[in-house]
């Protein structure tokens, strides 16, 4: 196998960016599997969910939503804790940044590691680093559930259970049905799970399923409008953290080494996987994360820059 390009260093061209309703007041910024924003007018505020990585990357979403209200983004959401979603918010001048406590957590424990691991991963999605004024800290946190109130809308913030990361959190509009789901959700996109929990990712799934969107805004793709588009967009991540996990665990069941796991999962998932955005990005770091969780390492182990290399080295190298 010839060597690969590191993650997505070698991704230097322009995203052509999408920004479309999903409901009344409410829209998606999407951009061709990169990551998703999610913006929530209500009477007299919005609130953006997912930041993007730099301040310069979130003037992209501000000019958005400076074309449909010119009301203040009063709130920002952080779906969980990862460099590309949060190092943008300070753009947005926000009085309120909310995230889940166990995103507040893995911040504290490794929000640096992240911030130099993803710097060196996603080098076009950094544009204008040196803008970024620190570590993101959400102003406040809650552990299973709270409300926000946009005047008469309500928005509901969920942590409905671990998946992408320990502290992945929803955003559900119940005056229209709309979720915004963070990167538990994506769409014709690789999942990234090199800090997840493939245990608990399913039943997760089937508690966001059970919130009966009839809209739903993904991580990564496009937006999707419709029960039955929804249904899909949830089921085709389920397959996709099936078919990585089920091969991996069974690898490892079977005595295999990790270069052998990641050997086995290629020959399950490029087929009907390959074509997704980021996913020669993802593979190395999915690989190792569910190999580690089949050996019975519950906790995902911190990613820094030195071992994001050395984990592409030894798997895509």
């Amino acid at each position: 196998m010839t060597s690969k390009s590191f993650a997505s260093a070698g991704d230097l061209s322009d995203k052509t960016i999408t920004f479309s309703a999903v409901g009344e007041g409410l829209y998606a910024f999407t951009a061709e599997g990169d990551p998703n924003s999610g913006i929530i007018v209500g009477d007299e505020a919005c609130m953006v969910i997912d930041a993007q990585s730099t301040p310069a990357m979130a003037g992209q979403v501000i000019e958005r939503v400076r074309s449909v209200t010119d009301k203040p983004i009063a709130y920002v959401v952080l779906s969980h804790y990862h460099a590309v979603r949060v190092l943008g918010a300070s753009a947005y001048g926000a009085h309120t940044i909310i995230a889940s406590s166990a995103t507040r957590d893995l911040i504290v424990e490794r929000g640096q590691q992240d911030w130099d691991s993803e710097f060196g991963r996603f080098p076009r999605l950094f544009r204008g680093a040196d803008s970024i004024p620190g570590l993101t800290w959400p102003t406040v946190t809650f552990r299973d559930e709270m409300t926000v109130w946009l005047g008469r809308r309500e928005v509901r913030l969920l942590h409905i259970g671990r998946g992408h990361t320990a502290g992945d959190i929803v955003a559900v509009v119940p005056d229209s049905g709309v979720v915004f789901s963070g990167d538990l959700v994506e769409y014709h996109s690789a999942c990234y799970c090199g800090d997840a929990h493939f245990a608990d990712w399913p039943q997760t799934l089937k508690n966001l399923r059970a919130l009966q969107p009839t809209a739903l805004v993904p991580g990564r793709g496009a937006a999707l409008v419709g029960p039955d588009k929804v249904e899909a967009a949830i089921a085709g991540t389920d397959a996709f953290l099936q078919a990585l996990y089920g091969t991996v665990e069974k690898a490892v069941k079977a005595g295999a080494s990790l270069k052998e796991a990641f050997a086995a999962v290629r020959q399950a998932m490029d087929g009907p996987f390959g074509t997704y955005a980021i996913y020669e990005h993802c593979l190395p770091f999915n690989v190792a994360r569910a190999y580690d969780e089949a050996m019975g390492i519950a906790h995902p182990v911190i990613w820094t820059a030195a071992r994001d290399r050395e984990m592409w080295s030894a798997l895509q190298g």
